[in-house]
């Protein structure tokens, strides 16, 4: 993943005064867990004001007028989240505002971590382990025994 490619969307973020959580790979690199990722996957808030704030910021990094179909009825929809893929290669960014029943943007328990020159809204390790925990994806339950060991209370 490229790093200055994250760096610019989470300033672009920034600027724009998205209400949005960083979650999934990028999540766990910024919590201390060196891994490959070729997505972002950020938390947003689902209502319109706020996805024009994301449609701004992704417009302001990438030159693409797809953008301008991610809405906010659609992530507070029957199917929450978009899979934005922009006009590069490798790359790619699933915005959510609800995974199932289990979480939601509000649900998401961050803390302010520093990346490059920005503090940035990141998934507390508690919160990582309960969303990877009880998955069925092999990456995911590597990331939970990772996550496990770091607790305090071994994940209990």
């Amino acid at each position: 993943m490229d790093f200055d490619r994250i760096v610019a969307l989470l300033r672009a973020f920034k600027r724009e005064g998205l209400a949005y959580k960083i979650i999934g790979g990028v999540a766990m690199n910024i919590q201390g867990l060196a891994r490959g990722t070729r997505d972002l996957d950020i938390f947003v808030l689902a209502n319109e004001a706020n996805v024009a704030c994301l449609r701004r910021a992704l417009h302001s990094v990438f030159d693409d007028a797809s953008i301008d179909e991610i809405r906010a009825e659609d992530l507070a929809g029957e199917f929450p989240a978009i899979q934005y893929v922009p006009p590069v290669e490798g790359f790619h960014i699933d915005i959510l505002a609800r995974l199932g029943e289990a979480f939601d943007f509000a649900s998401i328990e961050f803390e302010m971590r520093d990346i490059a020159d920005l503090s940035v809204p990141v998934a507390t390790l508690v919160m990582l382990y309960r969303m990877k925990k009880n998955t069925v994806r092999p990456r995911d339950q590597i990331d939970a025994a990772w996550l496990r060991a770091r607790l305090p209370d071994g994940g209990a």
